[in-house]
C-alpha cells in the first residue's frame, strides 16, 4: 500500500488527500442510473401507523391441565341431571304403585304393564350408574378445591389422595368422612353460611344413605302387601335422591361463594344507623284559652308553658 508523504496527523488544509465516500455499487448504478424507471409518488399513510405502536402484555405461563379439573368441570349438569334422572324413576315407582291399586279390582291392559316395566327398569339401571359418576365428580372436585384452598395458605393438604377416595366413594365410611373433609375445606375462619351449608348437607347424606338401606332391606318382603309397600318406599327414595341432588349442588354452590342458580352471591352487611331519629308526633304548641270571668264575659289568654305541657287547655264555646 502507497502511503501519502504528507504527516499522518497534518491539519486538513495542509493534506494533500481527501476521504470521499461512495456507495459499494456506485459503478453498477451510474451504468443503469439513465435507464432506470421513475420512482413514482411518495408513499403515504392514510391512517395513523400501528406497526411499532402495540406494546402488548406478556402472555402468562400456561398452568398445567390436571387430569381431575376436566372430570369436576361437568359437575353442575351431572347434578342437575342425576336429580332429573332420579324423578323420573321416583314417578315410575309410584306409576307402578297405582296400577298395583288398580289392579285389585280390574284388569290392566299388557301395554300399560310393558311401559310400567320398561320405565322402572331402565330408569332402576340409569338412575345408580348416573349417580356414581356424578360422586365421582364430586369427589374430583373436592380433591381440586382443598389443593386451592391449602395451596392459598401455604401448605400442601395434609389428606392422601387416595384417603379422600376411599373416604367418599367406601361404603359404610361414607357416610361420615365427606362431612369431615368439607369441614376442613372451610378453614379456621369459615364463612356462618358456608359451614350451615354443610351441616345441612352432611345431615341429609347421613338420612339418605339410612333411606338407601332401608328401602334394600324392603325388597325382600315376603307379603304382597309389603311389596306394594316396598314399591311406595321405593318411590319416595328416589324423590329425596333427586332432592339431595339439588342440595348438593346448593352446598358446592355455598362454598365457592354463589347462590343455587350459579350467581355470585352479593354480601350483605348490617350497620348501625347514624341519622337522628325522625320524630312522627308534631310537639304540642301554646294556644289560647278561653276564660269565662263571673260576669259572663270570655275571655282570651295565651296558655303558659306549664298548662301546655300539663295537656291542661280548656275550651269553652261561647254562646
Amino acid at each position: 500500500m502507497l502511503l501519502s508523504p504528507g504527516t499522518v496527523d497534518a491539519p486538513a488544509a495542509q493534506r494533500n488527500y481527501r476521504w470521499v465516500a461512495r456507495r459499494p455499487d456506485h459503478r453498477t448504478r451510474r451504468a443503469g442510473a439513465a435507464t432506470s424507471a421513475p420512482l413514482g409518488p411518495t408513499p403515504r399513510y392514510t391512517e395513523t401507523p400501528r406497526w411499532g405502536l402495540l406494546d402488548p402484555p406478556p402472555s402468562p405461563a400456561p398452568t398445567p391441565e390436571r387430569p381431575l379439573r376436566g372430570i369436576s368441570a361437568h359437575r353442575d349438569r351431572l347434578l342437575r341431571g342425576t336429580a332429573m334422572v332420579f324423578l323420573v324413576a321416583g314417578l315410575a315407582e309410584y306409576g307402578r304403585y297405582l296400577i298395583l291399586l288398580q289392579n285389585r279390582a280390574r284388569l290392566i291392559p299388557g301395554w300399560l304393564l310393558s311401559i310400567s316395566d320398561a320405565t322402572v327398569l331402565v330408569f332402576g339401571v340409569i338412575a345408580p350408574i348416573y349417580a356414581l359418576v356424578t360422586a365421582v365428580s364430586l369427589v374430583a372436585w373436592l380433591i381440586e378445591a382443598r389443593t386451592i384452598v391449602f395451596t392459598a395458605y401455604g401448605r400442601r393438604d395434609p389428606r392422601k389422595r387416595w384417603s379422600l377416595i376411599a373416604g367418599c366413594l367406601v361404603p359404610g365410611v361414607n357416610l361420615i368422612w365427606p362431612g369431615v373433609f368439607l369441614t376442613e375445606l372451610l378453614g379456621a375462619d369459615p364463612d356462618p353460611r358456608s359451614r350451615r351449608a354443610v351441616r345441612i348437607w352432611w345431615a341429609a347424606w347421613v338420612f339418605s344413605g339410612l333411606l338407601l338401606i332401608a328401602a334394600t332391606l324392603w325388597r325382600d318382603a315376603s307379603t304382597l302387601q309389603a311389596e306394594a309397600d316396598g314399591v311406595s318406599f321405593t318411590g319416595f327414595t328416589n324423590l329425596c335422591a333427586a332432592g339431595f341432588a339439588i342440595l348438593t349442588l346448593w352446598m358446592v354452590h355455598a362454598l365457592e361463594g354463589r347462590d343455587l342458580r350459579g350467581d355470585i352471591r352479593s354480601a350483605h352487611r348490617w350497620v348501625m344507623a347514624a341519622d337522628p331519629a325522625q320524630i312522627v308526633i308534631a310537639p304540642v304548641e301554646p294556644g289560647a284559652v278561653v276564660v269565662r270571668d263571673d260576669a259572663g264575659h270570655d275571655e282570651v289568654e295565651r296558655a303558659d308553658s306549664g298548662r301546655t305541657g300539663e295537656n291542661t287547655q280548656e275550651e269553652v264555646v261561647a254562646k
